[in-house]
């Protein structure tokens, strides 16, 4: 009786890695990696070696010396006498909130806008084809510049709210003051302030309000918390669906978690409502909103809420024309039908574009330095460079953190992106 032997295995030959095709590409994926790595590496080694010849170093010890330069819009305490790093953390912070506020109000427009594009009014679906095709093809700089000329031109002087017959009134119920050097609208401050060395006193016999970092960090924390609780409460009346088939009632449940704590905690530190009220030749207290920042986030909302509103446009035309067949034919109406049936399913096309829109508005947020808002361009980009002479270290760091920012913001779109995929079962 013969047996079958398994044949033995050929020995690996360095040749394979040139003439084999199961090692070839890896051969050339790991040279071509060396050479780049090598490439980085002589080209920092000569930059180095350049600036020293020119009497420079590759140091980032700028960042702790004095500033020297003020900043007109800061969500954080700052004056001149701090670092250029705690002036670029407020240029970072600036550009945050103007990307962030310019992102969540353009999809609004653009969803908006790109539904009513599909109406079959057709005065009201011309005049958004209008808007788009009027913004789309006019330089955002252009916007820009028009919108903070108006703000700064057309709107009422602080003077004009003076005197028994004024020029101008606040608007709504005397809590809205709209001039030219910008809008200033009430805010919230702590009367019981756990940072109560920050408190001050906005006008004679009312009492000390602080903007308070810490009470905003502590209910920030409590509403983090409330959230979980409320997911808990979700998932567990999920588990009680699927074990028993009836969905037990949870709304007001979710609704005591979110109010109850945070409000007891506002209660605790004495939430109020600051109003902004003229003193001098300037409104004081409130909420500042500057014509730069008024600007910039009108015309990066618009701009750039016309190309999201040819993405949901498409997105729309892209589901068959028999889902909302079928939805009219269960009885549901076109708005019904809209949100529930249609956008689910054209937010798989719509999502993927809409990413590249999110990171062009806050790279267009760089534009900021024409109307004079203080952004990262402006102040590491731009003041610091200049005072400092640390160009390399600077455009370095500024590239860095957009780098960053555009990846945090693909990471968070591309994770609902594969969230709503559809699922092969």
């Amino acid at each position: 009786m013969s047996t079958l032997t398994d044949p033995p295995k050929p020995k690996f030959r360095l040749s394979q890695l040139i003439y084999d095709t199961r090692y070839r590409s890896i051969t050339i994926q790991f040279v071509a990696l060396i050479l780049i790595v090598l490439g980085l590496g002589w080209l920092a080694t000569n930059t180095v070696t350049n600036l020293k010849a020119l009497g420079k170093d590759f140091d980032f010890g700028f960042l702790s010396s004095a500033a020297g330069y003020d900043i007109n819009q800061m969500l954080i305490p700052y004056d001149n006498q701090m670092s250029h790093g705690r002036a670029a953390l407020v240029g970072i912070l600036n550009t945050l909130l103007v990307a962030f506020l310019g992102c969540i109000t353009a999809t609004v427009i653009g969803v908006i806008v790109g539904v009513l594009r599909l109406s079959k009014n057709w005065v009201v679906s011309r005049l958004m084809s209008v808007y788009v095709e009027g913004f789309r093809n006019v330089p955002l700089l252009l916007w820009i510049i028009l919108i903070f000329a108006i703000m700064t031109e057309s709107m009422p002087q602080p003077r004009d709210f003076r005197g028994e017959v004024p020029e101008a009134s606040m608007i709504l119920g005397d809590h809205v003051a709209v001039t030219n050097r910008g809008i200033w609208i009430p805010r919230l401050g702590f009367t019981n302030s756990l940072s109560g060395n920050e408190a001050v006193v906005p006008a004679e016999g009312v009492p000390a309000v602080s903007q308070g970092g810490i009470d905003w960090a502590v209910l920030g924390i409590v509403l983090l918390l409330s959230i979980f609780a409320i997911r808990f409460v979700r998932n567990r009346a999920s588990r009680i669906q699927e074990a028993t088939g009836v969905r037990p009632t949870t709304w007001y449940q979710q609704i005591l978690l979110l109010i109850v704590p945070t409000g007891i905690v506002a209660l605790f530190l004495g939430m109020t409502v600051v109003e902004p009220f003229l003193k001098g030749f300037n409104f004081t207290e409130g909420t500042h909103l500057r014509n730069s920042l008024i600007a910039l986030w009108i015309a990066l909302s618009l701009y750039t809420g016309a190309f999201i509103a040819e993405i949901v446009r498409s997105g729309i035309l892209a589901v068959s024309k028999g889902q909302s067949e079928a939805a009219f034919a269960l009885g549901l109406r076109p708005n019904r039908t809209m949100n529930l049936v249609i956008l689910p399913q054209a937010m798989r096309v719509i999502v993927p574009p809409l990413i590249s829109q999110y990171l062009n508005l806050t790279k267009n947020s760089s534009l900021a330095i024409a109307v004079g808002y203080m952004d990262v361009r402006a102040t590491l980009g731009g003041i610091t460079i200049n005072q400092t002479g640390r160009e390399l270290e600077g455009m370095l760091l500024l590239g860095g953190f957009y780098l960053l920012l555009s990846l945090i913001i693909s990471s968070v779109m591309n994770y609902y992106n594969n969230r709503t995929q559809l699922r092969e079962r």
